[in-house]
């Protein structure tokens, strides 16, 4: 079951369906560290916890962040020293300058369109093997992303919640049209058949850097129905996500006995709320992340290590 049907999204959108960027066969490949921070291999008294705390649980949720994802080479925003934010000082485009704005749109997609095959590129690693395996094994009740990159589904996990959206859909905020990414892509290309820039470096969310003077005639189609304004379909910055998710995570939350949060530091609010709800419900969490988190100060345990090196040694039984 995907969230496409539990939350009676609209039709367009089951139409879609998930072998547009789905793949079940991912050869495991050696981590890309480029954008990991630093952390010590995993402990074997830590690995020993993490096992038995896995084991005792009947009804897992898992709750994933953009540190899951940094080993596939999609580098996040907060780690330390490698993240955007520790890199650049550009930040990620705001919900509503992105409505309002023309000009910021014309630079969100011209950015995008650069980025695109790269990102659209990524392919799991060892941890979203591993949670794949975990919801075949019946030990995972639910998987909650926060990422956009559809890595978790590209590894073959079914129970998965996108709770920020998903990259490789566009919504019209107009009609509320949803088509594949990979369309609007054959768009922009027969819309700038000359159009061509370098980038400048790569951000977290599929784009990549570029000047003011490489966007200026760059040409950003309008949605085929009605002409309204194309959006990703994800939750940008400044956004909030629909009460349809928030109430959806609610009730897997309430379904579960125990939580793990996996590469989040559980900054945003939006992915924090479920971790305080499951701490006033009493369950047992465990955080892994490489540096602090929001939540440290509640969790049963919490391990520095990547999500790739230590997800994989845990057997579920």
């Amino acid at each position: 079951m995907s969230i496409y049907c539990a939350l009676k999204v609209p039709e367009g959108c089951r139409a879609l369906g998930l072998h547009h960027y789905r793949s079940h066969s991912v050869a495991k490949a050696s981590p890309n560290l480029a954008f990991v921070p630093a952390s010590p291999p995993p402990d074997a008294v830590e690995v020993e916890a993490l096992q038995r705390f896995v084991s005792h649980s009947q009804r897992l949720l898992v709750m994933t962040g953009a540190g899951i994802s940094t080993e596939s080479g999609i580098p996040d925003y907060r780690s330390e020293g490698v993240g955007l934010y520790a890199r650049t000082d550009r930040r990620p485009i705001q919900h509503a300058e992105f409505v309002r704005s023309a000009s910021a749109r014309q630079r969100y997609w011209a950015r995008n369109f650069v980025g695109w095959p790269q990102f659209s590129s990524h392919q799991p690693n060892a941890a979203h093997l591993a949670l794949r395996n975990w919801e075949k094994l019946g030990k995972l009740h639910w998987l909650v992303t926060q990422n956009v990159d559809a890595l978790h589904t590209k590894a073959g996990s079914q129970q998965v919640m996108e709770l920020h959206g998903c990259t490789h859909r566009v919504l019209c905020l107009g009609c509320g049209e949803q088509t594949p990414r990979s369309e609007l892509q054959k768009r922009f290309e027969a819309l700038n058949p000359t159009w061509s820039a370098e980038a400048h470096g790569i951000a977290p969310d599929g784009d990549v850097f570029l000047t003011e003077e490489q966007v200026h005639n760059f040409r950003v189609p309008a949605c085929i129905r009605c002409g309204g304004i194309l959006k990703p379909d994800v939750t940008f910055f400044g956004d909030t996500v629909s009460r349809e998710k928030v109430d959806f995570v609610h009730k897997r939350l309430a379904e579960s006995d125990s939580m793990l949060v996996a590469g989040s530091s559980l900054q945003v609010y939006s992915g924090y709320r479920f971790a305080l709800a499951a701490h006033e419900k009493k369950l047992p969490i465990v955080i892994i992340n490489i540096g602090p988190t929001r939540s440290d100060h509640f969790a049963s345990m919490k391990l520095n290590s990547r999500c790739g090196e230590l997800l994989p040694l845990i057997v579920p039984r």
